[in-house]
């Protein structure tokens, strides 16, 4: 058993990757960066909206919520704010502020790239650095993004 240091120091740290097929990084990247519309792709999210700030630009705050079902008894939300965003280099961070999900801190960058010499393929890095979430296993987030991940790829190939 680690000392309570130790175990303060932990965190969980991943990486998912997904492929596009048929779709620019371009057309990719749009998703991504129309920071507030994120409900569009990701499933189970309904709202997704600016709270504060300028779109497109650090320091933008939105609030993601997704309905209840009838497994869960309350709306499941959170607020996140754009911490960098790199345009021509397809690339942004965002981290978790206030939420009812059980994140302490939660820090994720997502990278859009075009798949080595094919650019109608797109490849999506998707990364965090997050604390421990009470009643949750590491495994339990690592499957949650790559399913999230996964979910929007295939979206995208079927929408863009």
């Amino acid at each position: 058993m680690g000392t309570e240091a130790e175990t303060a120091s932990c965190k969980w740290e991943g990486k998912h990757v997904a492929q596009v097929n048929g779709v620019t990084a371009e057309k990719v990247w749009s998703v991504f960066s129309d920071f507030c519309n994120i409900h569009e792709w990701f499933p189970a999210l309904d709202t997704c909206y600016r709270v504060q700030g300028t779109d497109g630009e650090p320091g933008l705050v939105r609030y993601c919520a997704s309905t209840k079902t009838k497994d869960e008894e309350t709306t499941k939300w959170a607020k996140e704010r754009l911490v960098k965003i790199d345009l021509i280099g397809r690339c942004l961070s965002y981290e978790i502020l206030e939420n009812n999900v059980g994140f302490k801190s939660y820090v994720s960058t997502v990278r859009v790239m075009p798949e080595d010499g094919d650019d109608q393929v797109s490849r999506i890095e998707w990364s965090f650095v997050a604390d421990p979430v009470d009643g949750w296993k590491k495994e339990d987030l690592e499957s949650y993004v790559d399913f999230c991940l996964q979910h929007m790829a295939k979206k995208m190939e079927l929408s863009l």
